[in-house]
């Protein structure tokens, strides 16, 4: 093989290695790890948001839980308290996840959530870290749909 052809094979080697390689600040995880935190969070999000049934949720939750929405306490204790506010609030409350996405240990939801029949709701991306396949940390961005926009693009 000519020298020029090997140099460019190796290169060409080095780069779809590269390209496969995990961005995830060199932990390496894999696809289906990947894939088995995706399906936990969408299973924590059915059992807890909506069939309101915390306990169920919980057991997708690791031995910490660290809660980044400043209306929200900590722990499991925190979770309980607003699936019970939103089971005796709000029990047609119903929410549509209506895209997710894994990145390494992170969870992403995009979702559209109604707590009343009829209304318009809200738009929420939530945020969930995961460590060793259980749910440790979440944030949350909540916005109201509007009854009107500036565009026609919508909000989901």
């Amino acid at each position: 093989m000519q020298r020029t052809t090997l140099n460019a094979l190796t290169v060409a080697v080095a780069l779809v290695l590269s390209a496969c390689a995990p961005i995830d600040g060199g932990k390496r995880r894999s696809i289906t790890q990947q894939e088995a935190n995706r399906q936990a969070v969408l299973a924590f999000y059915e059992k807890g948001l909506n069939q309101k049934d915390a306990e169920a949720a919980l057991a997708y939750v690791g031995s910490r839980y660290v809660q980044h929405n400043p209306l929200v306490a900590d722990g499991p204790e925190g979770f309980r308290k607003v699936i019970a506010f939103v089971r005796e609030k709000f029990p047609n409350a119903h929410s549509e996840i209506k895209r997710s996405f894994g990145d390494g240990d992170y969870v992403i939801l995009h979702v559209h959530a109604v707590s009343e029949p009829g209304t318009r709701g809200t738009a929420i991306v939530d945020i969930f870290k995961l460590e060793n396949g259980k749910i440790v940390e979440h944030w949350d961005v909540i916005q109201p749909v509007p009854e009107t926009a500036a565009n026609s693009n919508g909000m989901f």
